[in-house]
């Protein structure tokens, strides 16, 4: 029972970080669509360009807080000099290329080229955005408690050890092969919840967010009418 508890407990952990990254692909879409069909500004103007731009830099930025990682160099190729470093000495930089994203919107308010309408339908979406990264940072600075996990993980080896005395009465000479089957089965669901239960990390069963990453560059740049990058590795 407790072990089906902290099973259910890691996964929506682990779907809940592919919800945020889903929702981040669809919003980051919008506001490209947005920005192309809606800003009042040329097909492939340099304006746009930089808007999208500041939206897969925003992606990279995210991937790299919730792994613990360094943006430099994703951020030195998407954005200009001067911004790439102040995003890079920002502490939360996700935020801080989202003020930018809302700077661009606001220049595009004062100049005449979105009305009010279309300059709230852009501020909806960076609202998303926004809630894309508290939900993200929550599941991060969240982890199940250590004490829960601990108690859970001994029980299970404890269940394991004594199982067989409690056997070997009723099942006499095949409790060496159900002890085995049920210790295994124990062990191996509580090694998969560990596994789990953090999805932002880099192993090979957390979120791909390298690939989810890329994906997002790839769509928002092919939508701009720019070269899409080759694929990375997870």
């Amino acid at each position: 029972i407790f072990l089906s508890f902290y099973s259910t407990a890691s996964y929506d952990r682990f779907w809940e970080g592919r919800k945020q990254w889903g929702a981040l692909l669809n919003t980051t879409r919008s506001l490209t669509r947005q920005a192309l069909t809606m800003s009042g500004q040329p097909d492939g103007s340099p304006a746009t360009r930089h808007f999208v731009r500041l939206l897969v830099a925003f992606t990279y930025a995210l991937k790299h807080q919730l792994r613990h990682t360094d943006a430099a160099l994703d951020l030195a190729r998407l954005l200009p000099a001067p911004l790439a470093q102040a995003v890079q000495e920002a502490t939360y930089q996700p935020m801080r290329l989202l003020l930018a994203l809302g700077r661009w919107v606001q220049q595009g308010k004062e100049a005449g080229q979105l009305d009010a309408t279309t300059q709230l339908a852009f501020d909806h979406n960076l609202n998303q955005l926004s809630d894309i990264v508290g939900s993200c940072e929550r599941l991060a600075g969240t982890p199940i408690p250590y004490t829960y996990r601990v108690m859970l993980h001994r029980t299970t080896y404890l269940y394991c050890f004594l199982l067989p005395f409690g056997l070997v009465d009723s099942i006499g000479w095949m409790t060496p092969l159900i002890v085995t089957f049920v210790g295994y089965t124990f062990m191996a669901l509580d090694a998969i919840v560990r596994e789990i239960e953090e999805p932002f990390g880099t192993g090979s069963n957390d979120l791909a967010l390298n690939t989810m990453s890329h994906t997002i560059e790839s769509t928002l740049l092919e939508m701009a009418g720019e070269p899409t990058p080759a694929a990375p590795t997870r």
